[in-house]
């Protein structure tokens, strides 16, 4: 199969799993203007934890809103299960966190039951490693309700240069 090929699969069986509760909502509510659902509130809440626990270098907090079964994208990379990013990638977003001043510039929200979905589009800046940041972000994590609360299932982080 082609790249395009290849992108063009994704893509289908990207749209073809969004649940008909998320197309329909996305077109009838006016979550394009970047609100967050009343019933997606706890779940966003849990999201804003999780980067706080990160900002502030507590990466064992940050992994208590981790499902075991996490499935994190980035830069083209994936990370597998909670461990797996434990092992790799938190110290070093947890450190570039701290380091950085992220806002969130539009931020939509939809629940269905147990299982919600949070996009967020910012813009990092600062100093880390001794060079000057200034990304434009976007974010999108779903999240399942368990006995314990909202839980990250999966996370898909992406960025680029302004202009």
């Amino acid at each position: 199969m082609t790249r395009p090929s290849l992108a063009l699969a994704l893509s289908v069986a990207v749209l073809s799993a969004t649940p008909v509760f998320a197309q329909d909502h996305a077109h009838n509510h006016d979550q394009a203007a970047g609100s967050v659902a009343a019933e997606a509130t706890e779940a966003a809440s849990a999201v804003d934890a999780f980067h706080a626990a990160l900002k502030a270098g507590d990466t064992a907090g940050a992994l208590t809103f981790l499902a075991p079964d996490v499935m994190i994208f980035e830069q083209g990379g994936a990370e597998r299960s909670r461990d797996e990013y434990a092992s790799h990638h938190l110290g070093s977003d947890a450190a570039f966190a701290a380091a950085s001043e992220a806002t969130v510039t539009r931020r939509s929200g939809w629940a269905d039951g147990d299982i919600a979905w949070i996009t967020s589009e910012g813009r990092t800046t600062g100093q880390f490693n001794g060079r000057a940041v200034d990304r434009l972000t976007t974010e999108t994590i779903v999240l399942k309700r368990h006995a314990d609360g909202w839980r990250i299932h999966h996370i898909h982080w992406s960025s680029r240069a302004p202009g």
